[in-house]
This record gives C-alpha cells, sequence and structure tokens, in this order.
C-alpha cells in the first residue's frame, strides 16, 4: 500500500535530522501502543550513520519501547471497557484502526495468555508480531503487571541490542543482511530460548 511506503520514507528522513534520536524514543513509545510502523527502520538508519552510538541507540529505543509497553498496558486497563465485558468507544476505534486486530483475535490472545503466560509477551516484543495488540491485551486482560514489565524488557531490549549490536561490530555490511534475514532470526532466537527453558523445566 502507498500510504505505508510514504510512512516509512517519512520515517527515514528523521535519520537526518537532529532531531532523530528524539523521533527514534518518541516512535519506540508509541509503537509499542498505537503506532503501525516499528522502530527498527529508524534504529537502523541512526546506527549506520554514528556506529560509535550505535548501543546508546538500542538502549534508548528500548526505554522508549518499554515505556510505550506499560502506556499500551494502561490503555488497556483503564480505558477498554465501558463496562463489563462491553468494548468501550476507544476500543471500538483500535478494531477499526490496527490492521487485523479483531474482537476475535483480541479473544483469542486471551487464551494465549491463559496457555503460555510470560511467553506470549516476550514473542511479541522480539518478534515481529504487532507488539501493541498485545500490550492494550495484556491491560484489558489484568495480566500480572510485573510479569508483563520483565517480560517487555527482556524481550524489547534484546531486539534492539541484537540490532545495533550487529551494526557496532559490522557496520555497513550489515544492513542488507538484517533488512532480509531479521524477522526469521527473531522467530529462531525465541524457539531456542524457549526451547532452552522447555529443557531446564521438564530435562534437568
Amino acid at each position: 500500500m502507498q500510504w505505508v511506503r510514504d510512512l516509512y520514507d517519512w520515517v527515514l528522513k528523521w535519520s537526518e535530522s537532529k532531531y532523530g534520536t528524539v523521533a527514534l524514543v518518541v516512535m519506540a513509545f508509541a509503537e509499542a501502543s498505537f503506532f503501525p510502523i516499528p522502530p527498527d527502520i529508524l534504529l537502523i538508519a541512526l546506527a549506520l550513520g554514528a556506529r560509535k552510538k550505535a548501543i546508546r541507540y538500542g538502549i534508548l529505543c528500548s526505554l522508549g519501547s518499554i515505556v510505550g509497553a506499560m502506556f499500551g498496558f494502561g490503555i488497556g486497563y483503564f480505558l477498554w471497557w465501558s463496562n463489563p465485558g462491553e468494548f468501550s468507544g476507544l476500543a471500538q476505534f483500535f478494531f477499526n484502526i490496527i490492521p487485523g486486530f479483531t474482537q476475535d483475535l483480541f479473544y483469542r490472545i486471551q487464551e494465549q495468555y491463559n496457555a503460555w503466560n510470560f511467553w506470549v509477551i516476550f514473542t511479541a516484543g522480539f518478534t515481529p508480531i504487532p507488539f501493541k495488540i498485545f500490550t492494550i491485551s495484556a491491560g484489558a486482560f489484568d495480566i500480572n503487571f510485573s510479569l508483563f514489565l520483565i517480560a517487555s524488557t527482556i524481550s524489547r531490549s534484546a531486539r534492539f541490542l541484537l540490532v545495533t549490536g550487529l551494526i557496532w561490530k559490522f557496520g555497513e555490511p550489515i544492513r542488507n543482511f538484517i533488512d532480509q534475514y531479521f524477522n526469521k532470526l527473531a522467530i529462531l532466537f525465541t524457539v531456542l530460548l524457549i526451547g532452552g527453558f522447555f529443557i531446564i523445566r521438564y530435562i534437568i
């Protein structure tokens, strides 16, 4: 869709601005609660433009996203229901503007929380799954906030520091590699980490 392409181009322009760092933090915050474009594209551009600051960018992006996740949780917890079991006007607005976010998906996410708890948030935070859907849902379903915050902190920090760490070490040649394989690497890392915890729990 052309509007998505235009939005990506607009995001990239911030990397050439003196306010690029501020834009990165704001975008990371917004993406975790309502903005459709992940901050990775601006993070990569900024880190490639100043490799010595790459890790710093990763930390700032992580902090912005973690605070944004708490904001998303607050939206779900305080503003999602007008009455018990009845969606508020804001909830209906989110269903309309976030692609693929339906009432059916919302309740299916609740089933995932009941089954997997921590791992639902971790997987959504680290992989390309839209994080905002899960931060809002976590608040709406009153998921344990401490557990939510721990999962968000680990997953968001791992995601963004992985990107900037690779750029800091390898520089420009890593750009195409990240663009092409990041999603697959994120999913693989998640599978390996979850598998490791299952081994610890059930075998060792």
